[in-house]
């Protein structure tokens, strides 16, 4: 029978790590990782916020005679990302450069396009590897970060062909210590998904909620949990929104014009409705149709607040709140042969243990948990 793992081994995260841009995302990781044991460097275009994230406990300067970084992190919006991280991997040609800007097609095209120009080398590029950690709020600044933001939420990575062998697998080893979800796909289709599942919501919320703008005071009074859960990303960053929807146009305009097709459907058939209240003439049932199919929409949606988990068992475990010990439950999740469907966290900063309930298919139920329990971790019952 093979050994299992130590209990209280935690993975070897690259250190020291140098994060640029020092705003939610950057903060957060910054945050996150030093957490895990790593040293963090931060470095942001404002003195001002750079000192701010240094008195928060993100990470400090570099100093001439600290090592150079392993991993730098670049958190900077699609528009400046690409040059950022071309400086970066000319200024540390040993470490690997990541962006977390929440677009990635332009961002790896404009790398690819100064390569092209002699600006960068094959083995520069091979260096480069764009992620997305899908967290966020609705509040920026690094004021706003927090250290498990990233808890149970997916972490994107986006490798290209010249990818540098073994950097996928750094990256995993990352997110996975984040308490996050590693998701590989190709940059493309990474734009494609979030233009529909974050960017698309983003312009709708916003548009909801402009409309109350012409709303009088006594019917804001009557507002309600609906409104509040449609309308609350539109309390985002205009600045940093302008360049994420600009640089995901390409993806984006086909959603949008799907949705404005359909929202075209809903008034014809209100107008049909209010001239013509004929039942035979079928708006009832294209309004009926368009909510229904709202219904088989939302069911989709992965965790609590759609039914994509509804198919699936739970298995709730006590994790310990130090370094490596989420990483070590889903390694070992890993080595019992059970695939892990979806993650739930319940952790507040300052407490000693978390409660991970992890969703897996039914007939795999009892092998994850017995299994766990022999490893010894604290499986809840019910």
């Amino acid at each position: 029978m093979s050994e299992a793992p130590a209990a209280h081994d935690a993975p070897v995260l690259p250190s020291p790590v140098l994060v640029i841009g020092t705003g939610l995302i950057g903060g957060s990781l910054g945050l996150a990782l030093g957490g895990a044991g790593v040293e963090v460097h931060v470095q942001d275009v404002s003195p001002g916020t750079t000192s701010l994230a240094v008195e928060l406990g993100v990470g400090r300067v570099r100093r001439a005679d600290d090592a150079d970084p392993a991993l730098v992190v670049v958190a900077a919006p699609p528009d400046v990302a690409a040059a950022l991280v071309a400086q970066a991997l000319e200024a540390y040609p040993e470490a690997l450069v990541v962006d977390v800007a929440s677009v990635k097609r332009v961002v790896l095209e404009d790398l690819r396009a100064r390569a092209a120009a002699g600006e960068l080398t094959a083995d520069d590029l091979s260096r480069y590897l764009g992620t997305h950690p899908m967290a966020g709020r609705e509040v920026s600044g690094v004021i706003a970060a927090r250290a498990d933001l990233f808890l149970g939420r997916p972490f994107v990575i986006c490798p290209h062909e010249g990818t540098r062998r073994g950097a996928v697998a750094r990256l995993r080893q990352i997110a996975t210590e984040l308490g996050s979800l590693p998701v590989v796909m190709e940059a493309a289709r990474h734009d494609e998904a979030v233009a529909r599942v974050s960017h698309a919501p983003q312009v709708l919320a916003s548009l909801l909620a402009t409309g109350l703008l012409e709303a009088e005071e006594q019917a804001l009074e009557l507002s309600g949990q609906g409104l509040r859960d449609t309308t609350r990303i539109a309390a985002s960053d205009p600045r940093l929104w302008v360049e994420i929807l600009g640089a995901n146009a390409r993806a984006l305009l086909p959603v949008l014009g799907d949705m404005q097709e359909r929202l075209a459907g809903v008034a014809d058939a209100l107008s049909t409705m209010q001239g013509d209240p004929d039942p035979s003439v079928g708006s009832r049932r294209e309004l009926a149709r368009l909510i229904a199919d709202g219904n088989r929409g939302v069911a989709r949606i992965p965790g609590k607040h759609g039914s994509g988990t509804d198919a699936f068992a739970t298995v709730s475990v006590m994790v310990p709140d130090s370094p490596g010990e989420l990483a070590r439950l889903l390694t070992e999740t890993g080595q019992i042969g059970v695939n892990l469907e979806d993650l739930h966290l319940e952790h507040s900063l300052g407490q000693r243990v978390g409660v991970a309930h992890i969703a897996v298919i039914p007939s795999h139920e009892d092998l994850l948990t017995r299994e766990l329990a022999r490893r010894g971790w604290s499986v809840l019952e019910g």
